[in-house]
């Protein structure tokens, strides 16, 4: 079951509106803005390769998801109680 959610990616060149869609295998984002490079257009990010899941309050609550290799992914998430309901980390 997928559940979308509205968000702004947070990256080096500011943020970009988009949503994240959340189902058993992965949490997605995607934004339809063509100015953006490829790679953030649809950005997968699979549940096995999340390491954490933190949370940081700034003016909006942000989501970071730190994955196994290292990297990580900040998300503006206007909803974080609705999210936590359907993300669970396992």
């Amino acid at each position: 079951m997928k559940k979308a959610f509205v968000c702004s990616f947070i990256c080096r060149g500011g943020i970009l509106g988009g949503a994240l869609y959340i189902d058993e295998v992965s949490v997605t984002y995607k934004t339809n803005k063509l100015t953006v490079d490829k790679a953030y257009r649809n950005l997968v990010l699979p549940r096995d390769e999340i390491a954490e899941l933190a949370w940081k309050w700034i003016v909006f609550p942000v989501a970071s998801f730190r994955m196994k290799d290292g990297g990580e992914h900040r998300f503006i998430i206007f909803n974080k109680r609705r999210f936590n309901k359907y993300y669970s980390y396992n």
